[in-house]
């Protein structure tokens, strides 16, 4: 019988030390370190004690040759297949995270619904909750006349022998993977060793049936998906599911996929039925604007290969205080403080007597650096006083120098703005080449003080 061995692992990035220790070396984390034991099969960096066999070799390919393209199942809920990037491949193996009651199971549960009433087999295997819960919620998204088979299960074994009756399942979702346990390993569910023997196990199934899997993880209050992060690498897409408490929207995000483009979003609208599509989230977005507020300014972003609209609320005003405040929501603070910086040095504009707030309407999160534009904009506004144009959108990297760099995908944003009624765009100087705005006027800004002298001059024209 092989020997126990006794590992101490961290919790929070699965790294192995072979004695207790408060804090993690590897990430830094306090008191996340659990000793666990391993019988013989090295999962948790133990030695394996079985004999080892000769290898056989194998045969040598040439890259050139027929790519075929991977057998997808689209689900007909059309955001969820754009973010997988046009639908879930046979085989492949899903990781789906988000915060607790974010609408998870909701999403999943209406994606089983109609891939099972598209005539696939369907199996939802539940580790937190009962079947009559599950049952529960399907009867108020209106799914249960799906033939979805449910399953409350979490033991590894017992489920791959379940799954391994009757016909192979084309999807499989397993909600959650922290949940379940397998026999292989004598640690607490929800552990680092756990989380990662079930996932090579539900992972080998679906590569050697071709049934594709959905695993469901919980997400950390840092905004991890919990467990190690070598689940995520095992697995060949990760979405999370994001959203604010207080907003009814909630975005589906790409971060990997190896069958289809990342940085890909879904919009979705959360309401008493379940979720329901936006395939414009502009317009959510830009909802309830107010043209004539000073500080908004409208930036035409990107997400993957979708344009998306967002408005851009900055207020700045004198500070009691001797250190001024300077609270970001939706951006970056680091690139907040550059942007005051360039201002400053740049352009004359005085900020450091005054607190700066800057908030991204909707409680959407903004990631690239061709914001940096329309928050300049947004601050000089308010700044002034005098509210920018209604019909204008922004969008453009600021350099450290001063100057306002070119940004990708312009023809894109144009024309989603156009399409919303813009007329008017601010942007980085364009080569002959790029496209520009067909019906609208193109103001093409090199440098940041061009961009203060223009709010500075309709603030003028505003007081004559």
């Amino acid at each position: 019988m092989a020997k126990a061995k006794t590992t101490f692992v961290c919790q929070n990035c699965g790294a192995v030390t072979s004695r207790w220790q408060g804090k993690c070396e590897a990430c830094g984390e306090w008191n996340t370190i659990v000793e666990e034991s391993d019988i013989g099969g090295g999962i948790a960096g133990g030695p394996v004690s079985r004999s080892r066999r000769k290898g056989r070799p194998s045969a040598l390919l040439p890259l050139q040759g027929e790519a075929e393209e991977a057998p997808r199942i689209r689900t007909g809920i059309d955001e969820f297949d754009r973010v997988t990037g046009g639908g879930i491949v046979r085989g492949s193996a899903l990781l789906v995270g988000g915060d607790p009651g974010i609408g998870k199971s909701t999403l999943l549960m209406q994606a089983a619904a109609a891939l099972a009433r598209a005539g696939n087999r369907v199996i939802y295997v539940s580790g937190e909750e009962a079947v009559a819960q599950v049952r529960l919620r399907a009867q108020r998204l209106k799914a249960a006349d799906a033939s979805v088979e449910l399953l409350a299960e979490t033991n590894i074994e017992d489920i791959l022998a379940t799954l391994g009756q009757d016909k192979r399942p084309d999807l499989v979702i397993i909600d959650s993977i922290q949940t379940v346990w397998t026999d292989a390993v004598e640690s607490a569910p929800g552990t680092v060793t756990q989380v990662r023997a079930g996932s090579q196990a539900l992972i080998r199934y679906a590569k050697s049936t071709g049934a594709a899997m959905i695993l469901v993880g919980h997400v950390t209050k840092e905004g991890q998906i919990a467990g190690p992060r070598v689940v995520e690498h095992m697995v060949d897409a990760v979405l999370y599911f994001e959203g604010e408490g207080a907003h009814h929207y909630r975005i589906l995000r790409t971060v990997k996929n190896r069958f289809g483009p990342t940085d890909e979003i879904g919009v979705f609208e959360m309401g008493d039925a379940g979720l329901r599509e936006v395939p414009n989230p502009s317009e959510l977005f830009l909802g309830e604007r107010n043209g004539k507020a000073p500080g908004a300014a409208v930036f035409a972003g990107m997400e993957g290969t979708r344009p998306v609209l967002v408005e851009i609320q900055a207020l700045v005003a004198p500070s009691p205080l001797g250190t001024p405040r300077r609270s970001v929501i939706g951006w970056d603070q680091p690139r907040l403080a550059m942007v005051l910086a360039v201002l400053e040095a740049h352009c004359g504009v005085r900020l450091g007597q005054h607190d700066v707030y800057l908030n991204v309407a909707g409680g959407y999160r903004i990631k690239e650096p061709a914001a940096d534009l329309a928050v300049a904009a947004a601050l000089v506004s308010s700044l002034s006083g005098r509210p920018l144009p209604a019909d204008c959108v922004y969008f453009g990297e600021i350099s450290l120098s001063g100057s306002v760099r070119p940004v990708s995908h312009g023809g894109q944003r144009l024309k989603e703005a156009e399409k919303l009624g813009f007329r008017q765009s601010v942007q980085p100087l364009l080569g002959p080449d790029m496209p520009r705005s067909r019906d609208g006027e193109t103001v093409e800004i090199e440098q940041l003080p061009d961009l203060v002298a223009r709010v500075a001059a309709g603030a003028l024209e505003a007081e004559a």
